[in-house]
């Protein structure tokens, strides 16, 4: 690889395929070639945070975003985590909000998520890194399609797992998930227009994941932060 670090080792195992197509290749060039012009989000080394956090062998819940933070400082390699000391998003604020709705969890002083995913929730957004202050830039660069094979593998290869979808974009990976083995949570995005249009407070999607566990023999996750 020219810019990707390497992956965790239980991913690097289960995706070693993929590092060797062309269209990664590809992409591991364009963000070599992006590198020299712009700023890029998350920083090199975070960019497989969400699998250096949460091993292969501990993923219990799936979370999927869409693109990282944009903004100076927020993306740290997690799904809708901010490192300690940033404002919350509107998105994660409102995440926030359910879990206390949900769990009656205080609303935490930090956005960072890093507890949840060393406590077996992947956050994975779909496209891993982005041009610094404009959003969404490097989707469709290669990211979908790895993001797509990481989701059928572990629906492939684990059970009982729980996939949390929130949002349109997110559901279109039900597809690539074995519902028959897996629990799938689905509701509206938590951003400030689709939640307040309604569809997503109110729907109790930790309370859910636990339950889901709990029916699969499996330690519920502790979401307080």
């Amino acid at each position: 690889m020219l810019y990707l670090p390497e992956i965790a080792a239980s991913w690097k195992t289960i995706l070693q395929d993929e590092f060797q197509k062309e269209y990664f290749l590809d992409l591991d060039n364009f963000l070599k070639e992006e590198s020299e012009k712009y700023l890029i989000f998350p920083p090199k080394d975070l960019i497989f945070n969400a699998f250096n956090k949460t091993p292969f062998s501990s993923v219990k819940v799936v979370i999927v975003g869409q693109d990282p933070y944009h903004g100076d400082g927020q993306a740290q390699g997690l799904a809708f985590s901010v490192p300690n000391g940033m404002t919350f998003p509107p998105s994660l604020r409102n995440i926030f909000k359910e879990l206390k709705t949900d769990l009656s969890c205080e609303i935490p002083f930090a956005g960072n998520l890093e507890k949840w995913a060393e406590s077996g929730v992947l956050l994975i957004n779909e496209t891993l890194t982005v041009r610094a202050h404009q959003a969404a830039s490097h989707q469709k660069k290669g990211w979908e399609r790895f993001t797509d094979t990481l989701i059928q593998k572990i629906s492939d290869e684990k059970e009982h797992l729980v996939f949390i979808l929130w949002g349109n974009y997110a559901q279109k990976k039900i597809k690539l998930i074995d519902s028959e083995k897996h629990c799938i949570i689905k509701s509206a995005h938590p951003s400030p227009l689709s939640a307040n249009r309604g569809g997503f407070f109110g729907t109790k999607p930790f309370s859910k994941a636990n339950d889901c566990l709990k029916k699969y023999g499996l330690e519920p996750i502790d979401w307080c932060l």
